[in-house]
């Protein structure tokens, strides 16, 4: 516990931009900014003081094209008053700009509550004081700079090695969050979590046509330390990619029509956090995000009831599950992280909700889905880890292509679109197959499908087994006004589905 002298040494420091998280006793400056709350009329009070640290690396062919490195340090007060919320946060610790920030939230709770039609009523929360660190054994911040470049120029040398490859680039990219969340019913939590992504593009050209094709890395993010890195087979992944990418140059472009589809876990993941991750958003589904990125098709009055999927379709969010991006031991509320159904059996069953959205519908309670990307931003719903599960299947992937007679296979994230409801979308890839009764066959390109959510859902009719099972997701995703970006993630086993519409994206003119 530092002094109070100490803790005004800090905070001065704090004021000229150079303060530490390691300089600032957050309990007791807590304890100043709930009391300052409760003299200023807050019915509830919570801060949050948090350290945001980010390393960035990319790369192209034999060159280091940037190394990034940034932080940031600061609060965030929220207040209710009135039955309306009011928030405000600095990076200035003094104990005059705490003052202003306290006042400045209790300000803007009662303006806000000139306007506001219904008061806001937080769901029962039992007061929560722990500690919480995400799974990782090798904090990537303190592995040397060097180290990181020799394994990215390692990746694009092996794809240069392959003839007609031409471009490569390699990234990596390390989050750190270190957050503190006090609040006036009395939850004290502390939470570290570290996230890794590593990933790279390479394009193939033929010069003779005047034609290109690129293949990604199909990795993807995870809450992990280093040895995610490291585990990894991006060296070998990297030629590979290569050689499919000079493959591509001479693939045949997909003839449209409709086909039986198998969805690798690295290309369904997108597909889940798009027509699932999005649309259960109960503020979505009330039309709360209908000025950016649309509302949902799975409004309330299909709730329990609606067929959105088969009977393999199980959707279940998890803030639990061991890596995944949006994992967390407690909300931005305080809320303990859960699992649970949000699709069970095919049949829409629930929604993502916060103390606050809990009391807006019969039913509801807090599923600890409350997130603030900064100390800085107001906390608001966000998407937790939502995956496909596979429950008991005892499937493979290669007895779900066995079952294809004439379809397509889809590795890969492509490029995407998705209407306002979350409800029409078209999904691309990287690599694409041809499966010839029950058999890999040869590559294609220029490939999307496309279709209504429930009916591509209800097309599914197998789901391979808990051992096929990857986790996927997004270091960025985006939602909200101000915007503000979230880190999910999206785990599934390959899929089947019977029938979806396939189109052809190229450009060239078809013979």
């Amino acid at each position: 516990m530092l002094t109070r002298r100490n803790f005004l040494a800090a905070s001065a420091l704090a004021a000229a931009g150079r303060v530490d998280a390691a300089e600032v006793d957050r309990t007791k400056f807590a304890e100043m900014a709930l009391g300052l709350a409760k003299k200023g009329g807050a019915a509830y009070a919570d801060i949050r003081v948090n350290r945001y640290r980010n390393q960035s690396l990319s790369t192209r062919e034999r060159q280091v094209r940037r190394i990034d490195s940034d932080s940031s340090f600061g609060y965030g007060v929220r207040v209710l008053r009135k039955g309306s919320w009011g928030f405000a946060a600095s990076p200035d610790f003094s104990e005059r700009r705490l003052g202003e920030v306290v006042r400045q939230a209790i300000e803007i709770a009662e303006a806000n509550s000139a306007l506001q039609a219904q008061p806001v009523r937080l769901a029962p929360q039992k007061p929560q004081r722990d500690r919480w660190r995400s799974a990782y054994k090798t904090d990537p911040f303190q592995v040397p700079l060097e180290k990181k470049v020799g394994l990215l120029m390692e990746i694009n040398e092996a794809a240069l090695r392959v003839k007609g490859a031409r471009f490569v680039t390699s990234s990596m990219l390390f989050v750190a969050e270190d957050k503190f969340l006090a609040s006036s019913e009395g939850s004290v939590l502390e939470q570290e979590i570290i996230r890794s992504d590593c990933r790279f593009s390479v394009t193939a050209v033929d010069p003779a046509r005047g034609e290109f094709q690129s293949r990604d890395s199909l990795a993807q993010a995870v809450q992990r330390g280093y040895e995610h890195v490291e585990e990894y087979p991006f060296v070998a992944e990297a030629e590979q990619a290569a050689g499919e990418a000079v493959e591509k140059l001479s693939a045949r472009p997909v003839e449209p029509g409709r086909y039986d589809l198998l969805l690798d876990p690295s290309n369904l993941f997108l597909t889940i956090h798009e027509n699932c991750g999005h649309p259960t958003e109960l503020d979505r589904a009330l039309g709360y995000e209908a000025n950016y990125a649309g509302t949902s098709f799975l409004t309330p009055d299909k709730l329990g009831s609606f067929r959105y999927g088969s009977k393999w379709v199980n959707m279940i969010a998890d803030r639990t599950q061991p890596h995944g991006l949006a994992t967390v031991g407690y909300d931005d509320d305080g809320v303990p992280a859960q699992r649970w159904y949000l699709v069970k059996e095919g049949v829409f069953v629930d929604y993502q909700t916060t103390r606050e959205q809990a009391a807006w519908l019969p039913g509801m309670q807090s599923r600890g889905c409350a997130h603030a990307d900064s100390w800085s931003s107001v906390v608001f719903q966000r998407m937790p880890n939502v995956s496909l599960d596979p429950l008991d299947s005892k499937l493979t992937a290669e007895e779900l292509m066995a079952g294809i007679r004439d379809g397509i296979l889809i590795l890969g994230r492509g490029s995407y679109s998705i209407d306002q409801q979350r409800y029409n979308f078209q999904f691309g890839g990287q690599v694409f197959w041809r499966i010839r009764n029950g058999k890999k066959a040869e590559m294609l390109r220029d490939v999307a499908y496309q279709g209504r959510t429930p009916e591509f859902w209800n097309a599914c009719d197998g789901v391979a087994g808990r051992g096929e099972y990857v986790l996927g997701g997004t270091m960025g995703d985006g939602k909200g006004e101000p915007g503000q970006s979230n880190a999910v993630s999206h785990g599934c086993p390959p899929a089947r589905f019977r029938q979806v519409n396939v189109i052809y994206t190229g450009r060239e003119r078809r013979s």
